[in-house]
């Protein structure tokens, strides 16, 4: 979300600097940070799955969560929630919607008779999921908190249960197709990759998207990728995360990890490097860009070989492949070394991990 907010209190100060230092405590403590690729995707699907611990109802749970999570951070009173998909119109009179527009509502407007109000809407659509989402059983995809948000009930009546698709400026169809808009697509992005680790089999990226899917994961599409590191995350996204992991009578207990961290999104499945939160724990932004500048040629190979020249000196070079298993390791570099080849390779799609120092970088190469 790009909007940029101003903090308001200690309490999103706070916040914001414990999202940008490092992984959210207690929450995380213990994770092993060093997996990468379909091995921290399920170990990041255990960890949502096992902490999601209050299971709310739909009515009235949800209504009452999102009057808390949805709360517009720049607004100091706490009267209004902000719209996903929304944007300035002058359709709604001021008594419904303070500024107007179908980007905030007050709080207490909620319902779904008439297009002034604000509803739930499931950013994974429930038709879409295998099988459908049902909003009356309460430990079902339906009720997830993280993916229900508050959306004018006319933007959500236009999106009903269209897949998401490219687009730029404001939401709308995008022929039978949706954008989410500029300034949603992020937070749409970082929910669909939350649904698909929390529900790995009902919730997949391809149901509910467009596009080309991910070479090492076929069940997601490069398009969310995209999103995750075009738009960074906001302190709306941070405050409905924190929120559910609190005590809070309307909680889930479970977090979003790739609002914590978008990076994460990169580490596992590679793509457009996303924002990365948490330098301690995976890279510093120099040595990031320098990695990034790496060249693995060719690639795809045909003749079972790559070769890696970087900029910078490695430290480490590892083969992994699709189950997440070592195929093999390159530690004894020599110094001032920027070119290595690696022979060999069976067949097959592989991830390749550098490391120099502190960074990290993820690349997808393929042997035919």
């Amino acid at each position: 979300m790009k909007k940029i907010y101003f903090l308001t209190s200690l309490l999103c100060s706070l916040i914001a600097f414990s999202q940008n230092g490092a992984p959210a405590a207690p929450y995380y403590n213990g994770f092993n940070w060093t997996l990468t690729g379909q091995n921290l995707k399920n170990a990041l699907s255990t960890k949502i799955i096992n902490t999601h611990t209050n299971f709310l109802s739909y009515t009235p749970g949800i209504w009452e969560a999102s009057k808390i999570t949805d709360l517009d951070p720049n607004d100091a009173t706490n009267t209004n929630v902000l719209l996903l998909y929304g944007f300035s119109n002058n359709m709604c009179p001021a008594s419904t919607a303070d500024d107007n527009d179908h980007r905030r509502r007050n709080k207490d407007s909620n319902g779904g008779n008439n297009s002034c109000e604000w509803n739930r809407e499931h950013v994974y659509a429930k038709s879409l999921g295998t099988p459908p989402l049902d909003d009356a059983a309460p430990s079902d995809a339906g009720e997830d908190a993280h993916h229900l948000r508050a959306a004018d009930v006319q933007r959500n009546a236009n999106r009903g249960n269209r897949k998401f698709a490219t687009g730029s400026g404001n939401s709308g169809n995008v022929g039978g197709d949706w954008y989410p808009g500029d300034e949603w697509k992020g937070d749409v992005a970082r929910m669909m990759m939350y649904m698909y680790l929390r529900y790995p089999t009902q919730c997949l990226p391809i149901n509910v998207g467009t596009g080309a899917t991910v070479a090492g994961d076929t069940n997601m599409i490069n398009l969310f990728l995209q999103w995750n590191a075009e738009d960074p995350v906001s302190q709306y996204e941070d405050n409905r995360n924190t929120y559910h992991d609190s005590n809070g009578t309307y909680a889930q207990g479970n977090r979003n990890p790739f609002i914590d961290n978008p990076y994460l999104a990169t580490v596992i499945w590679g793509g457009i490097a996303a924002q990365n939160r948490w330098p301690a724990i995976f890279l510093s932004t120099d040595e990031f860009v320098a990695l990034e500048r790496t060249t693995v040629y060719p690639n795809p190979s045909n003749d079972n070989t790559i070769t890696i020249s970087s900029e910078v000196d490695l430290d480490k070079i590892e083969v992994i492949n699709l189950n997440g298993q070592l195929i093999q390791i390159i530690k004894d570099l020599s110094n001032n070394q920027k070119s290595t080849t690696i022979n060999n390779l069976p067949q097959g799609l592989y991830l390749l991990k550098l490391s120099s120092g502190n960074a990290v970088s993820t690349k997808k190469i393929i042997i035919n």
